[in-house]
């Protein structure tokens, strides 16, 4: 879909932004992971529900679907327009998986905000202990300390499989005789043009 654009990744948090901690990502490995739901208890796999794909990449969502299909994980893509999957996933009444979008810039602090914390917009549910350590580093004063506190906690999340994270998404962009700087990932890993005042024609 993004034309191999699209890097794996094993953290919402970009590694190229500030305290960042670098996570490979999980290992494409259908044997394995068949044995770890049958060391859970389902050796036959489970039926997952729902599957929510944020529009208009629902070709996105059942590849995903036919990944979970392969190691015995039954799930039903649930399509929505986006104003509904929006409102709905704000209001936290999407059941079962969520394939989502997460785009805020800044550093690992900005960048879980809203999807971290317990009480954040897009959270559904959460851990009392990451609660604590994210309201720390929002106070800490000291760099380094704050650093840490934020590595804690995505080294956490990831110890917990909070997420199951696939890439950072990279749109493919067609760019024309004419131009002469298109201004994509001036702000990376934005993959549209940005700042558009960086953009540029030819003379």
């Amino acid at each position: 879909e993004t034309l191999g654009a699209s890097k794996p990744v094993g953290s919402v948090v970009p590694r190229t932004f500030e305290f960042a901690l670098p996570i490979e990502p999980y290992p494409y490995d259908p044997v394995k992971a068949k044995k770890l739901l049958a060391e859970a208890g389902y050796p036959n796999g489970f039926d997952g529900g729902e599957l929510h794909q944020a529009p208009p990449y629902f070709s996105m969502g059942e590849t995903i679907m036919g990944y979970l299909n392969a190691v015995g994980i039954k799930t039903r893509m649930r399509s929505q327009e986006r104003a509904a999957f929006i409102s709905a996933r704000i209001a936290k009444k999407l059941k079962g998986l969520c394939v989502c979008g997460h785009a805020t810039y800044g550093n690992a602090a900005s960048r879980m905000a809203e999807i971290v914390p317990s009480d954040a917009t897009y959270a559904y549910g959460g851990f009392p202990d990451v609660d604590l350590l994210y309201k720390q580093q929002a106070l800490e004063a000291d760099k380094k300390k704050r650093e840490a506190l934020l590595i804690q906690i995505q080294q956490i999340l990831h110890d917990r499989v909070r997420f199951g994270p696939i890439w950072e998404y990279v749109w493919p962009s067609g760019i024309g005789p004419r131009v002469a700087e298109p201004a994509l990932m001036l702000i990376n890993p934005y993959p549209w043009s940005a700042p558009l005042e960086e953009v540029k024609l030819k003379k």
